[in-house]
């Protein structure tokens, strides 16, 4: 992962070769320094310069850096604004998924369930097992006795 940074800086520094000189004085000299120290010099990576900014064939590291350069250099402050609660509000519904999925009353409270689970069906095993149908033998005298009902028809 680490690699693919020093790639995606090598990607960021091509791309701003295209950006106007009055975009490129807002970006700070050391974060510009620090992309060109810590690029993989030997990683190969050309601008189409027909294609726009989505279509090119960017590592994902290098949109993000470029998504921070816009909210943090470029962008008006309304934009500013808006990316930044966009943000929060994707931290809050991670946070919330987080919360929900490994909440501690809740995995004891799924343990019970699973418990209960089992239990009902260990339970509706042990029914089943009891509801099988029984053999029922007549005993000998029994026998005797019900000749005699059907013969006097009682």
């Amino acid at each position: 992962m680490e690699e693919n940074y020093h790639k995606a800086y090598k990607e960021v520094i091509e791309i701003l070769k295209y950006v106007p000189q009055e975009s490129m004085n807002k970006i700070p000299k050391t974060m510009l320094e620090t992309f060109e120290k810590k690029m993989d010099k030997d990683y190969v990576f050309n601008v189409d310069i027909n294609k726009s900014f989505e279509e090119q064939n960017l590592l994902e590291e290098t949109k993000d850096i470029f998504a921070v350069i816009f909210r943090d250099y470029w962008a008006t402050p309304y934009q500013r604004e808006r990316i930044k609660a966009k943000e929060k509000y994707d931290r809050q519904k991670i946070e919330e998924e987080k919360a929900n999925k490994y909440n501690p009353d809740d995995i004891f409270n799924k343990k019970i369930k699973e418990q209960n689970k089992e239990n009902t069906k260990q339970q509706n095993e042990e029914q089943t097992v009891n509801n099988l149908p029984v053999e029922y033998k007549e005993k000998f005298y029994e026998k005797i006795i019900n000749f005699f009902k059907k013969l006097f028809h009682i």
